[in-house]
């Protein structure tokens, strides 16, 4: 091309003056095809930098679709689904954005189905297929005192079978020890023998209730119970005890009762010493995060070490010159985080935070912005490819989902523009901080209070207030304060800094008990259906991760999800996996229980799930129920007609004929035995056998709704390791309405084998 002449038309391609190669140019031609779907083409262009957020959302994705659905055809299906999907875009895209990113999104979210299906094959263990009393000889694993309960927690490892060997032995085993009945020396590594009544790890109580059977064998227990005296100790541990109970006994005698609890959890991790009453109120007033060492925690102590290590080491002027001062220091920082994980045990949540806190002083390092969302979402992929299980935990969805919405509530131009540093008077830059605090609580409250609703059936209203207070006061006051105390101690002189640190803590402590006893200070509603809290994720998500306008769209499923959780009744009956314990809703809405004595767990699970903040009543001493020492029968009025609810409550079976005459005037029987085959209610047969296969229930009577523990045909491996046969769980006519059994056959024995799923 001669030199002067005007550049080529649009469109015209041009040589390369290096490779000779025609370059194509940016304008479109005639000759080239015009991309497909422009204005979604468009909007990812302008999103480009915010794409590669949705891959751990895929990979997260395909861990939830594993625990959602039942059986392995489906987990493969989904797996081919979105490999095949994958393979599709990539072999009709034609350039733009669009097709890369759904191959992506489609691998992403086949390997978060198959990774968590292998992480859940090689995790377990064997469990025991039924409750025994045992004497065994095991090695001692852990050994966690537990003083508020007077008990001491220890996780085994069976060596040796004394009186007869389990027919499927679990290798890893939880007791727990009255602290009178545990010998001194027992610590990690030490042998002993003890006899102990075992059981496998328990199934939710009820629909929405604690999962524990799937948290222990992703944990490798196979058996929990409780151990009786004498525990004999037939060799100690080579190393006696770890740094972290001595450490944790240490502050347990500067500091008595829950004060000293809650500054060993926030050393060491343990919180066995807090009392009820008080761990409840920081549950109610919003503060229990604070007791489970986490993102504050390794925050607080990162950003400590970070200004000591820097104002100390800018004392050496070679440092300062060289420039190597805040690498130095960011490295530091990074051991304390990382001795600090090691020290509070390295639960997954302190693993988490940990991992976090390297990432941004690696940031830091590079002269990178440290906070960020790729910070975030790099997070989140690391811990879901190392422990994909604790996606579905409260813990992993808690913490990410207030990191993500404190870093995209402050990455938004309008907030940064409201908050960004300033020339102002000093009463006008705490005002601006304090807004900010309030800002950033009110939205982590809005974000985190669907997840504390699905999990734990509570959301509290004070709880932003509570923690613009509480979280400045542990981070600034108490984990300094704690720290030069333990400090201090080296050379005894630490009397004055723990009481101090006593006078914060119970600082903190008078702030929950005041913010959980304010009136309407937390919320209870039923548990919400799993279709609703997905709604709410997928909109927050959404709202989040995008930038331009189309994010406001994110709205429209998550006040869905919202609405339907809202709308769902809670249940006017509950029935525990076993039979034994019965919550039925009474004619005021009160919740009364069957049996007169039921322990404060049941207690609080059914109360929790039927979503009633008051302590049940009695079911024998309600006006419309009529009760013997044997069952009872209740009258409800409900949908428009009368419901006689029939349920056995003791260990003596009524007479035979009797029976038979009461479960055809029922329309439902609940027992915690086999109940002779003539005993055949109106409706619905809620027998050992029947309850064995669906597990614990929840039943709405108006729309003749039940909603069941277990899933026909569920397949995952702490279920079938519970060695439970499951039939086919059939749909039957409800009385009203709905598709199922006719009426004539209702009366029939065969009947007896149906029962509601929803």
């Amino acid at each position: 091309m001669r030199s002067g002449s005007s550049a080529p038309p649009a469109g015209v391609a041009t040589l390369s003056p290096d490779l000779g190669q025609p370059i194509p140019a940016f304008a479109e031609t005639t000759d080239q095809p015009r991309p497909r779907y422009g204005a979604i083409e468009r909007w990812l262009e302008a999103e480009r930098d915010q794409i590669v957020l949705w891959l751990p959302v895929c990979l997260g994705t395909g861990v939830i679709l594993w625990f959602a659905l039942p059986d392995p055809r489906l987990w493969i299906a989904t797996m081919l689904a979105a490999a095949g999907t994958a393979a599709f875009a990539t072999a009709f895209s034609r350039g733009g954005r669009l097709a890369p990113s759904i191959a992506i999104g489609g691998v992403a979210l086949a390997f978060g189905v198959g990774s968590v299906w292998v992480h859940a094959e090689h995790a377990g263990a064997p469990v025991l297929p039924r409750a025994m009393i045992v004497r065994f000889e095991a090695r001692v694993v852990q050994a966690r005192p537990l003083p508020a309960r007077d008990l001491i927690r220890l996780t085994l490892a069976p060596t040796r079978w004394l009186d007869r060997r389990p027919v499927s032995a679990p290798t890893r085993i939880r007791v727990n020890l009255t602290t009178s009945d545990a010998p001194r020396g027992l610590a990690p590594g030490a042998i002993i023998a003890l006899r102990a009544r075992l059981m496998s790890p328990a199934p939710p109580a009820v629909p929405g209730a604690y999962d524990f059977a799937r948290v222990a064998w992703f944990d490798g227990l196979g058996a929990t119970g409780r151990g009786f005296a004498p525990v004999t100790i037939l060799s100690g541990a080579a190393a006696g005890e770890g740094l972290r109970v001595r450490l944790t006994r240490h502050i347990h005698a500067q500091l008595g009762g829950s004060v000293g609890g809650i500054a060993a959890a926030l050393a060491t991790g343990d919180t066995g010493a807090i009392g009820e009453d008080d761990a409840e109120a920081m549950r109610r007033s919003g503060l229990a995060h604070l007791l489970s060492v986490s993102g504050l925690h390794i925050t607080a102590a990162v950003a400590i070490t970070m200004l000591l290590a820097s104002r100390l080491l800018a004392l050496s002027r070679r440092l300062a010159l060289t420039g190597r001062v805040p690498l130095l220091a960011a490295a530091t920082a990074a051991s304390v985080a990382i001795g600090y994980t090691l020290l509070t045990g390295s639960e997954v949540p302190t693993i988490r935070s940990c991992i976090a806190a390297l990432l941004v002083l690696a940031a830091m390092a590079l002269g990178r912005e440290a906070i960020t969302l790729r910070l975030v979402a790099a997070g989140a992929l690391i811990v879901l490819l190392l422990w994909p299980e604790s996606l579905v935990g409260p813990s992993f969805q808690l913490s990410f989902a207030a990191v993500t919405t404190i870093v995209a509530l402050h990455e938004h131009p309008v907030v940064r523009g409201w908050f960004m540093k300033r020339d102002e008077a000093w009463v006008a830059s705490v005002a601006r901080g304090g807004a900010s605090l309030l800002l950033t609580g009110v939205a982590i409250e809005v974000a985190l209070m669907p997840i504390a609703i699905y999990h734990f059936h509570r959301a509290g209203i004070y709880g932003a207030v509570a923690n613009i207070v509480a979280i400045p006061l542990t981070t600034f006051v108490v984990m300094p304060l704690e720290a030069l105390a333990l400090l201090l101690d080296i050379a005894g002189l630490g009397a004055p800094a723990w009481w101090l640190t006593g006078k914060a803590l119970a600082l903190l402590l008078w702030i929950a008990r005041t913010t959980a006893a304010a009136p309407g200070a937390v919320t209870m509603l039923p548990a919400m259906p799993g279709g609703a809290y997905a709604l709410i994720a997928a909109g927050g998500l959404w709202l989040a991760l995008w930038r331009t306008r189309w994010r406001l769209l994110g709205l429209a499923p998550s006040l869905a999800g919202a609405a339907w959780a809202l709308a769902t009744p809670a249940p006017d009956l509950l029935v525990t996996g076993d039979g034994r314990h019965v919550a039925i809703r009474t004619a005021r809405g009160d919740l009364a229980l069957l049996r007169d004595r039921a322990g404060d767990y049941v207690r609080d699970t059914l109360a929790e799930n039927a979503g009633s903040d008051d302590d049940p009543l009695l079911l024998s001493e309600q006006p419309d129920a009529r009760c013997t020492r044997d069952a009872c029968l209740v009258v409800r009025e409900s949908g428009g007609r009368r419901w006689r609810i029939l349920a056995t409550r003791s260990p003596y079976l009524p007479p035979w004929r009797r029976l038979i005459a009461a479960c055809r005037d029922a329309d439902i029987v609940i027992s915690d035995r086999r109940l002779p085959r003539g005993c055949v209610p109106r409706w619905l047969l809620l027998d050992r056998p029947a309850l064995a296969r669906t597990g614990g229930l929840a039943l709405t009577l108006a729309s003749g709704r039940v909603t069941t523990v277990r899933t026909p045909g569920d397949r995952h491996p702490w279920v079938e390791a519970t060695d439970i046969a499951a039939d086919d769980i059939d749909l039957p006519q409800s009385p009203t309405g709905g598709a199922g059994l006719p009426a004539r056959q209702r009366n029939r024995p065969e009947s007896r084998r149906h029962l509601v799923q929803s």
